[in-house]
Parts: C-alpha cells; structure tokens; sequence
C-alpha cells in the first residue's frame, strides 16, 4: 500500500497548499480596505497551531515527511495573515487576535515541546504528539464555527470565505484517505470531522450566498440603471417641440 499511499500523500500535499493559500483573496481585501471587517482570526490562530504541531509530528515519526514539509509551508503562511490582522484589525480585535495567538501559539506549543521532548521518548513521545495533534486539528476544523453562527444570524455568507471552506472540505477528505491507507489514526479521526465540518460550512454557503449588490434609488426603490442612449439638452428638447407644434 506505500505506492497508493505515497500518490493520496502527494494529492493531499497539493490540496493542503491551496487550502493554505486559500484566503489570499480575503487579506487582499484586508490590505485594500486597511480594516478586517467582521472576519474572525480564530481560524489562522489554530491552524498556525496545528501545522505547528504537526510539523513536530512529521519530523518526529520516521517516514512522515510529507506531514512535515507541508505543515511546514502552513507555519510560514499563517504567520504572515496573522501578522495582517494585528496590523489591520480594531484596536479591539488586534488585541483578542494578540492574547489568543500568544497564549496558543507561543505559550501552548512551546510547553507541548518541551514537555514531549525532555519526558517522553520513542513511540511513546509520538503517540503523544498524535493525540495533540489530532484534538487540535478538529479545533481548527472546528474555528470557523463562530463564522458559520454570524452566517446563520446575518443570514448572509458574506464572512465566511468560499475558497477556504471547500478547500477545508477536500483536505479532510484526502487525508482521511491517506490516514486509511497508512492506517494512522491520528490523522484519519480529525480529518473525517474536518470533511463533515467542511461539507457542513459548504452546505450553508450555497444556502446562505453573498447576494449581488444592486444600487437602488432611494426614492422610488427601484434599482438605477446605466442610460443606454445619451440625454438630450436643452437645445434639443426646443428643436422636437417646434417641429411637434409645426406638425400640428
């Protein structure tokens, strides 16, 4: 099964960069507008956390070094969105976004590796990373949660990046199929949640889609439109009414 599971690895590796890079589009409109509206940082905040983790993972168990360098990869992205949103997000959400990523980021991960590293050794070090690795995954399928209840409320999915969703859906599904075939659990159990999860998010974007702006006229409430011929001025409106009073 190492050829079928080396080619799932490889197609879960593409997959996983474009769901990285997925919400390029997003810090964009961050960086245009200089503000980050009503996204939430929580999601960049936990999978910076877990592609930490399991970049740890993949550099501690022997042949997993396609978990390990695409892990890799999300360490360096998400750094640089989260560095976005101190810079772009309200005074207020700058600093939520500053206490969860210290707290998570710095604090929680280097405590994970000392602890695993100077107490644990051998399989035993590795499972343990596994398990963290696999509670924070679901927690990072999990984040876009609060994104899905402002769907809900607002009943718009203006808030809840498409890209990012469907890309979280096929990621799950790939290294669910990859964690079958390598028979390891740790990844195989987040993974299959972040599939449902994805599917879920996938499910209230096409019920819940961003409507199209329409400029409406505020006093009669009917949407403007464009003239498609130019107006007549003043001169031309004198020459048709000399020519309807000869014609009477």
């Amino acid at each position: 099964m190492e050829a079928p599971s080396f080619f799932v690895g490889v197609v879960g590796n593409i997959i996983s960069v474009l769901m990285f890079l997925s919400p390029v589009g997003t810090f964009w409109r961050i960086v245009k507008n200089k503000s980050t509206e009503e996204f939430e940082s929580l999601p960049y905040i936990c999978t910076l956390l877990n592609s930490s983790l399991w970049t740890y993972y993949g550099i501690t168990k022997p042949g997993s070094y396609l978990v390990a360098t695409v892990n890799g990869f999300g360490i360096v992205v998400e750094i640089i969105y989260i560095s976005l949103f101190l810079i772009f997000a309200p005074p207020r959400m700058r600093g939520k976004t500053a206490i969860l990523a210290g707290i998570l980021d710095v604090g929680f991960l280097a405590a994970a590796v000392l602890v695993t590293h100077l107490a644990l050794h051998g399989d035993m070090r590795i499972d343990a990373i596994g398990f963290l690795g696999a509670g924070l995954n679901i927690i990072m399928y999990c984040s876009p949660l609060a994104a899905m209840r402002t769907v809900v409320a607002t009943k718009s999915a203006e808030y809840m990046p498409f890209l990012l969703s469907f890309f979280m859906f096929l990621n799950g599904g790939v290294w669910t199929l990859y964690a079958v075939l390598e028979q390891d659990w740790f990844l195989g159990v987040p993974n299959g949640a972040g599939f449902v999860l994805g599917t879920i998010q996938l499910v209230l974007y096409a019920i819940y889609r961003p409507a199209k702006h329409v400029s409406v006229d505020l006093e009669d409430g009917w949407p403007q439109s464009e003239h498609l011929l130019p107006s007549s001025s003043p001169e031309d409106n004198k020459n048709e009414e000399w020519s309807i009073s000869r014609q009477k």
